[in-house]
């Protein structure tokens, strides 16, 4: 027992350092770095050089006891500002997966109206290509056709209802589960997780994690943002850790609604089965629709 305890305040501190201490250290030394050049002396590496060594000196300086206290400070200072990110993350969640809050759902219900617009053009254009090539197509008539057909699940995998591309993949998969199971996931999910095999939990709790960590990422783009007040070089720091949180987040995305896509196709039975739906003799295969609409009336419960 006191090794499990040992392991587990082991993976807590490592969880503490990589989350909250390292990345609001260094959002502490550029904060440092900020109020130290300013705007008027933002490249100045001569200063930085003399600042530093000033700095050092001071720190050098102190008693064991004082420079103990610093540590503690700054350790203190980071998690704070770590904590504070950690929060703010549920916001980028939301602007990049929607819905948007209210006093933004004008722009949304445009950005959505767009997009929905898009995605029908591009739908009508790969059909007009199949009209309009024989039974029997060449190599480069069916190459335009799959072009075509890329440009669409490019765009949304399903008529879009977000405003945004990651939001348009979660939405495209609760679509494709209620149009082509019946299955409403908004209920139907965590019933569903429960009987799935460990393999299938572990696979996307993985994706899942990597998308929590990549919009814990792209959130730290929002105090670098605020140093650009005092020194302007913050904007290019927030724009590489916003952009490189984003596209993680995006990849992150398609890797778990891929895979909540296959496990529906491979255990929505298995979830029917579970509530007495179907035919028990039929163990394989996918849920038919009128398995599905039996089992979400059964899961809202009247809702």
């Amino acid at each position: 027992m006191g090794g499990f305890f040992q392991q587990l305040a082991k993976a807590l501190a490592d969880r503490w350092i990589s989350l909250l201490v390292l990345p609001g250290a260094f959002f502490l030394g550029a904060v440092w770095l900020s109020v130290t050049l300013g705007h008027a002396d933002a490249w100045n590496v001569a200063l930085l050089t003399r600042r530093a060594d000033s700095t050092a000196t001071s720190i050098a300086g102190l008693s064991s006891g004082a420079q103990a206290l610093l540590v503690v400070a700054v350790l203190a200072g980071a998690s704070g500002v770590g904590f504070v990110v950690q929060t703010l993350a549920g916001v980028t969640r939301r602007v990049w997966l929607g819905p948007w809050p209210r006093p933004f759902a004008p722009v949304a219900a445009a950005r959505t109206a767009r997009r929905r617009a898009r995605w029908h053009r591009l739908v009508e254009e790969r059909r007009a290509l199949e009209d309009a090539s024989p039974a029997r197509r060449t190599r480069e008539q069916q190459d335009r056709i799959d072009t075509a057909a890329h440009r669409v699940t490019r765009l949304a995998m399903a008529e879009p209802g977000r405003p945004t591309w990651m939001g348009d993949r979660v939405h495209a998969v609760e679509s494709i589960a209620y149009h082509r199971y019946g299955l409403d996931l908004a209920y139907g999910w965590s019933r569903l997780w429960l009987v799935l095999p460990d393999a299938a939990r572990a696979e996307l709790t993985a994706a899942h994690t990597a998308f929590a960590a990549a919009v814990a990422t792209g959130t730290w783009a929002v105090p670098y943002l605020l140093l650009t007040a005092v020194w302007w070089p913050a904007l290019l720091v927030a724009a590489g850790i916003g952009l490189t949180g984003w596209a993680r987040a995006r990849a992150a995305v398609a890797d778990l609604t891929t895979l909540t896509e296959a496990t529906l196709d491979l255990h929505g039975r298995t979830l029917a089965a579970a509530l007495g739906i179907g035919d028990p003799t039929e163990a394989t295969g996918p849920l038919t629709i009128s398995e599905g609409e039996r089992v979400t009336d059964l899961v809202r419960k009247g809702r």
